[in-house]
Formats: structure tokens, C-alpha cells, sequence
């Protein structure tokens, strides 16, 4: 397994966790229910654990390089838009 390959899951995570954690808010705010919550949380984290096999395993380079990107500029934008 490449290096960089690693280094991008890593980010990845540092980026994705937070996120999870703002959906979840999101929902709480939204719903004000703690099923909501329980799943938003929970698919965002399925999804976030799946987008880090795949991109360990079998994405290209630059696509992997671009969902990191985005993932980051989401946090980035959710947590000025709180």
C-alpha cells in the first residue's frame, strides 16, 4: 500500500470525524430526536468507513486527492455557517 495513499485516509478521518459529528448536530437542531440523531450519525460514519476502504484500496490519485478536498472544505464551510 502507497504512503500517500495512507496519508490521504488519515486526512480523510481528521476531517470526516468532525463532520459526523456536526451532522449529527444538524440533526439534533433540525428534529430534536435522538433516532435522528442515532441515524444520521450513524450513516454518515458507515459512509465515512466505506469512502476510506475504497480510497485505500482502489481509487485513483487525484480522485482520492479531490474527495479529501471537499470533505474539508465541507467541515470547513459547516462549522463558519454554525
Amino acid at each position: 500500500m502507497e504512503t500517500w495513499r495512507i496519508v490521504a485516509t488519515v486526512l480523510l478521518a481528521a476531517a470526516g470525524l468532525p463532520l459526523v459529528l456536526v451532522l449529527m448536530a444538524k440533526a439534533r437542531d433540525r428534529r430534536n430526536t435522538s433516532g435522528a440523531v442515532a441515524i444520521t450519525g450513524a450513516v454518515a460514519f458507515v459512509v465515512l468507513v466505506l469512502l476510506g476502504v475504497v480510497m485505500l484500496t482502489a481509487l485513483p490519485g487525484v480522485l482520492t486527492w479531490v474527495i479529501v478536498a471537499v470533505v474539508a472544505a465541507a467541515l470547513g464551510v459547516m462549522m463558519l455557517a454554525s
